[in-house]
């Protein structure tokens, strides 16, 4: 198969409010990287290098890698690892799983254990504290898996500690409705990889076409697949920062891309400002001022 074709890495700045943020927090950042696939084809050593060199300029806070680091051979995480522990923040690196990543646990535990191995702390319903207990680090499992149980891990903590969520698949948004999630961060969606006039995904139109397509192409494209539901549902969040009820997504475009490749949707770093929301009487004397 011939590699994908790809764009130059482009990098995504958003700054993302969050409720009863400490002010201590105000203004840390977090670089976001996701969807690797680094089996030969979909992504290129140069590419990664670039991310990679271009996180460590912006001395972030804390980087986190939101899944998929291989395809199909679990031997591929051996060699994207000797790319990815050079990786630096001040707090470290985390990782949650991808359906890629973790078809059986014998598979998982290899990524699992090859990732710690080079300094990435790999979250599988797991929560840890880069920050201490003022920001608590939710690391979710596949939605793939029955191991998501989001509701009963985010349980565990205080209801007015504000938590930062990692999550491979955005569908995952579906299961945290009853349960607080300041900031959500995914990848999986690829961005679509290819953007229709009116910006919308290909992805969301292909599941129309799945009954004429040949088989051979829809193992090279998976958003092709009759159960396209099952890759993904929810493509109004292909890429991009959402508001889902009270929570925030963040949805990654990711670095690899599958075959043909990208069309006006070039892989990507994520550069995430947290700010602290301001005080209830800053946000009253800013509602009295605008009804002037």
């Amino acid at each position: 198969m011939l590699p994908a074709l790809t764009a130059s890495l482009k990098t995504e700045r958003v700054a993302v409010t969050i409720e009863q943020l400490p002010l201590a927090l105000h203004g840390t950042t977090v670089v976001q990287l996701s969807d690797f696939h680094f089996d030969g084809y979909s992504l290129s050593p140069s590419l990664l290098e670039t991310a990679i060199a271009q996180c460590n300029r912006l001395v972030p806070d804390l980087v986190v890698l939101t899944g998929d680091f291989i395809t199909r051979n679990p031997s591929d995480i051996e060699a994207l690892a000797v790319y990815l522990q050079h990786l630096r923040s001040r707090l470290g690196v985390y990782a949650v799983l991808g359906n890629h990543d973790s078809p059986s646990a014998r598979v998982r535990r290899h990524v699992q254990q090859t990732l710690a191995a080079v300094e990435v702390v790999p979250l599988w319903n797991d929560i840890a504290y880069p920050w201490g207990d003022r920001l608590p680090l939710v690391g979710l499992a596949d939605i793939s898996s029955p191991d998501c149980q989001p509701e009963l891990l985010l349980a565990q903590l205080p209801p007015s500690t504000p938590r930062l969520v990692l999550a491979h698949n955005p569908d995952t948004m579906d299961k945290l409705r009853s349960s607080r999630a300041d900031l959500v961060l995914s990848g999986h969606t690829h961005g679509g990889q290819v953007i229709l006039p009116g910006g919308i995904p290909a992805p969301s139109l292909l599941k129309k076409l799945s009954p004429w397509v040949p088989p051979i192409v829809k193992q090279q494209m998976p958003f092709f697949n009759q159960d396209c539901e099952r890759v993904f549902r929810h493509w109004e969040w292909a890429a991009g920062l959402h508001t889902v009820g009270a929570r925030q997504l963040y949805v990654n475009r990711g670095l690899a891309s599958y075959w043909p490749g990208r069309l006006f949707c070039p892989p990507e770093l994520t550069v995430i400002t947290l700010l602290a929301a301001p005080p209830l009487e800053e946000k009253d004397s800013a509602i009295c001022s605008g009804s002037d």
